[in-house]
């Protein structure tokens, strides 16, 4: 958090000026000091992930400099593989994302077409939330709960087609299973039950969640894109909507994720433009599938995302630090 100061010089040396206190039917004037008043104000930084599967990596590259930097926010909001994978931001876990996703990448019960037609979920949910967390190789629930910054995972809710902005807390399973509805891609998983809703990937409904975290009151924002600079979202096929008329929320979703998506783009540009927004993006698209099994090529988009944190680590604590 940072802090700065406003000035607010008293014009004490007039009685005009001074105020009246009353005690016992006494009225007496004030005095009051003729040096200024420091008035404390707080600025809130906040960063914001995009999602994007396994392009998450180069998110993550960006976030381990960050730890190593000291570069810290008050508040982050993340989208589908931005809260899967930058949770362990919040946890403090620096390369366990990277770790992992290397580690299990040729292991079916991990991703993989055969996850899908079994399970119903391309991306396995008992071996992700629950097998890799717990036993091999351990989410710090502790430090996440510790840590200080706030946390939203961001849901699209199938019945109501809007998006819905969910505080972790603990890192524990209740936050498991939001995290796990924000990446539960549309046709690649079932949707997600909790509390008698159902929800899907948050990317559906807000990609970008910018101006989400500006309601929030944070004043600056970094947000991390993992798509270029120039990108533009297309269409997706009409056959993608349909397979999903059974959800017709989500279905409308679908048709016009691209208008959504590129509306956002605009906007983060627009307020980068102001001076309140620092965007960091890869240079060129990543060129890595959702079910990427080349070790070299995860660690190829990682490293781009620390090449680019740490190229650019003193321009985005100058920024931070305005606020």
């Amino acid at each position: 958090m940072t802090i700065y100061a406003r000035i607010a010089f008293r014009k004490a040396f007039s009685p005009a000026f001074a105020p009246l206190c009353t005690c016992n039917n006494v009225t007496t004037a004030l005095t009051l000091p003729s040096r200024p008043l420091i008035i404390i104000v707080m600025g809130k930084n906040g960063l914001v992930l995009e999602g994007g599967a396994l392009r998450g990596l180069f998110t993550m590259g960006i976030l381990d400099v960050f730890l190593e930097e000291g570069i810290v926010f008050d508040g982050a909001a993340g989208v589908s593989a931005g809260v899967a994978f930058g949770c362990n931001y919040k946890s403090e876990q620096k390369g366990r994302a990277i770790r992992y996703n290397k580690r299990f990448n040729k292991e079916w019960r991990f991703k993989g077409w055969r996850s899908l037609i079994t399970t119903g979920d391309l991306f396995g949910v008992e071996f992700c939330y629950d097998k890799i967390p717990n036993e091999l190789d351990v989410f710090d629930r502790e430090s996440f709960k510790n840590n200080r910054m706030d946390f939203w995972a961001v849901v699209s809710d199938c019945e109501s087609g809007e998006a819905v902005y969910h505080k972790l807390s603990d890192g524990g399973d209740e936050d498991m299973l939001w995290i796990r509805a924000s990446a539960s891609m549309p046709l690649a998983s079932r949707p997600v039950a909790i509390n008698g809703r159902r929800y899907l990937d948050g990317g559906l409904a807000d990609s970008i969640p910018l101006e989400f975290m500006q309601k929030q009151g944070f004043d600056r924002n970094v947000v991390i894109l993992t798509q270029p600079a120039d990108y533009v979202k297309h269409a997706y096929p009409k056959a993608a909507a349909a397979a999903l008329r059974k959800i017709p929320k989500a279905a409308e979703l679908v048709r016009n994720r691209h208008i959504m998506y590129n509306a956002q783009t605009a906007y983060v540009k627009s307020e980068a433009d102001k001076g309140n927004t620092l965007i960091l993006c890869p240079a060129s698209p990543l060129n890595i599938k959702p079910l990427e099994r080349d070790p070299e090529r995860m660690q190829h988009v990682y490293d781009e995302g620390r090449m680019l944190a740490l190229l650019r680590a003193d321009e985005i604590k100058a920024f931070l630090a305005q606020a």
